[in-house]
């Protein structure tokens, strides 16, 4: 019984270090969605941003920001930034009239996404009045 208390303690501990330490990345829209809902071609701009913030212990690379057709990055990318700070990223969709469906990629050093890969996306529906 004693022996079975050792290695479960072991195994425990040792597990510690195996804590994942590294960048991590939490965007401030739900979903990593911005719902632009119902906009008049005229009187939007079409500009908005994904703020987002470095939970993790280690600086976050923002490696490339990639979007489908008929949005445009507007933010730098290649960023760093340190632990517990703050950034954004910009993007300004054409306003081409109908439903807006789109996708951008970032790539990053996030560790709390798969390959560091987020998918970001912009809903809503264009209307020219």
């Amino acid at each position: 019984m004693k022996k079975l208390t050792a290695i479960i303690a072991i195994l425990f501990f040792g597990s510690i270090g195996f804590a994942q330490k590294g960048a991590k990345i939490e965007f401030k829209a739900k979903n990593n969605t911005i719902d632009f809902g119902i906009i008049n071609k005229q009187n939007d701009n079409g500009i908005r941003s994904f703020e987002y913030t470095n939970t993790g212990d280690a600086p976050l690379i923002i490696y490339s920001i990639q979007s489908t057709s008929s949005c445009t990055i507007l933010s730098k990318q290649n960023e760093t930034v340190q632990p517990g700070k703050s950034g954004k990223i910009d993007i300004k969709y054409n306003m081409v009239p109908g439903p807006i469906r789109k996708t951008i990629t970032v790539e990053s050093n996030a560790i709390n996404y798969d390959e560091g890969r987020i998918p970001l996306k912009i809903k809503g529906e264009v209307v020219s009045l």
